[in-house]
C-alpha cells in the first residue's frame, strides 16, 4: 500500500510473532499485567509507551495475547481513558512543533506543506473519532489553542 501524501512505498517494520498461545517464559499472570497497565497509565504514561515498557521491562511481549484486552481496553474498562486519543494527541503535538519551527522559519515551504498535511491528519481524525463517540460532537481543533490541549 502506498503512503498518503507522496507516491512512496511503505516501509516494511518488525512483526509480531504468530501464535495464540502465551510463551512458557511469561511469568505475569492476567491481573498482574492488567494491574501494571493500570499503575502504568495512572502515572501519565501514554498506551503505547506502557507496551513497550511491559515488553522491555516486565517480559510480556503482549498484552493482549496475555489478558485477552487490549491495553485501550483496560483502560476504558477502569475508567482512565485520557481526553484524546493517543494519535490524535501525537499529531497535534507534530502540528505544534511545525508552527513553531515555522514562526522562525518563515520561508520554509517544506516545513508549511507539513503544517498542512498534518493539521489535514487531525482533522480526518477529528471527524473519525466524532463518528464513533470517541470525542465530544462539539470538540475543534484550533491551531492557536493547540498549546492548551497538549498541556
Amino acid at each position: 500500500m502506498a503512503r498518503k501524501y507522496s507516491r512512496k512505498k511503505g516501509q516494511s517494520g518488525s512483526s509480531k510473532v504468530l501464535g495464540k498461545k502465551v510463551p512458557v517464559w511469561v511469568i505475569h499472570k492476567p491481573k498482574e499485567a492488567e494491574m501494571l497497565v493500570v499503575k502504568l497509565a495512572k502515572d501519565g504514561i501514554s498506551t503505547s509507551e506502557i507496551g513497550i515498557l511491559l515488553r522491555d521491562k516486565y517480559a510480556i511481549p503482549s498484552v493482549k495475547q496475555l489478558t485477552g484486552k487490549s491495553i485501550s481496553t483496560i483502560l476504558t474498562d477502569k475508567k482512565i481513558v485520557p481526553k484524546l486519543p493517543e494519535d490524535l494527541m501525537n499529531l497535534i503535538k507534530r502540528a505544534l512543533a511545525i508552527r513553531e519551527h515555522m514562526d522562525e522559519n518563515k520561508k520554509d515551504m517544506t516545513g508549511k506543506r507539513g503544517l498542512e498535511l498534518t493539521e489535514s491528519k487531525v482533522r480526518k481524525l477529528m471527524k473519525y473519532y466524532k463518528n464513533n463517540n470517541k470525542l465530544e460532537k462539539d470538540w475543534k481543533y484550533n491551531p492557536k489553542d493547540a498549546r492548551l490541549y497538549v498541556e
